[in-house]
């Protein structure tokens, strides 16, 4: 793990030990690993919300045919391809 410090007003100290103290984090750093996390998740949340908007106003849709499947797979394929020539460096 890495250490990171950080300056916060007098308020806001007493402000993090509260919370800390009341909705029973063991440390500072924890209530800092989840706020963290609490924000990763938020923020792929919105990813998703944007990608799927960005979906529905693309278009009607169109059926799948054999040919877009053959498509997948190949580009799936070569990817795996890859990932495995990669860790294999």
């Amino acid at each position: 793990m890495t250490n990171i410090n950080i300056s916060l007003p007098d308020s806001m100290t007493a402000y993090v030990e509260e919370i800390v103290a009341k909705e029973g984090y063991s440390t500072i750093s924890e209530y800092f690993r989840e706020l963290v996390l609490q924000d990763q998740k938020r923020k792929a949340s919105d990813r998703l919300e944007t990608l799927l908007l960005e979906g529905l106003e693309s278009g009607s849709a169109t059926p799948m045919t054999e040919e877009d499947w053959q498509d997948i797979r190949s580009t799936v394929r070569q990817r795996l391809s890859q990932q495995s020539s990669q860790n294999h460096e």
